[in-house]
């Protein structure tokens, strides 16, 4: 795979606290001269970034909801989602009740999820649920997967980045294997290289969230 190609698999992610203006106007710069698919910001930086990239810009503009622990209330959710898409998103990565969900309460899980995704479609953007496979057991990987295909979501994501642990070529392998082809996949969390996108990609997954995304694409050695 060329670097200009594997470019349209990445979300251009930035996501830590610390985290600048200059930084997402930077983000956002890199992200055009690279061709990435979309960057991820923090919900206080899409105006900023839709602003940065300007108008009819090809890169599309992502942001985190119930980040990074999702046990918000799923009208804060809602909210979230609304101001974001307000703001210019056009990408929502939810984190999934991972608690209601560890309690065998899947009913509300799929109604919280259901309900963002009606919303996000009737404006026009895309849902991406991340259920924190480093929390899951296969069989729950398999269940979440079940529920997310049942709310309508569009993506399933693997990771918030701020768990144990990211991504791994199993999960998305297993996650391929369960979900129907028109619910794409996002692997994020720990890819650091272009060999590590490559595996991804080949294991199954549609989108990759990277921090270090020049770097990859550059196949620039990471320190």
């Amino acid at each position: 795979m060329e670097a200009d190609e594997l470019a349209t698999y990445i979300d251009h992610t930035q996501l830590r606290p610390e985290a600048t203006a200059n930084q997402v106007v930077q983000l956002c710069n890199e992200a055009r001269n690279y061709g990435f698919a979309a960057v991820c910001v923090a919900p206080c930086y899409v105006a900023l970034a839709k602003e940065s990239l300007g108008p009819g810009a090809l890169v599309k503009v992502a942001t985190v909801i119930g980040f990074p622990l999702g046990y918000h209330h799923e009208k804060v959710k809602l909210l979230e989602t609304h101001q974001a898409i307000e703001d210019g998103a056009t990408e929502i990565d939810v984190v999934m009740n991972i608690s209601a969900f560890k309690s065998g309460k899947y009913a509300a899980v799929e109604k919280e999820l259901s309900e963002l995704a009606q919303f996000c479609h009737l404006k026009k953007a895309e849902l991406k649920v991340i259920i924190e496979t480093a929390l899951l057991s296969p069989e729950e990987i398999e269940k979440a997967c079940e529920i997310c295909v049942a709310a309508e979501a569009d993506y399933v994501k693997t990771s918030t980045g701020f768990a144990s642990r990211g991504a791994s070529v199993e999960d998305i392998k297993l996650m391929r294997r369960v979900l129907p082809n028109q619910v794409k996949i996002k692997a994020s969390g720990g890819i650091k290289t272009f060999a590590d996108a490559e595996a991804f990609i080949k294991a199954g997954a549609d989108r990759l969230g990277c921090s270090a995304s020049v770097k990859i694409v550059t196949h620039e050695q990471n320190s």
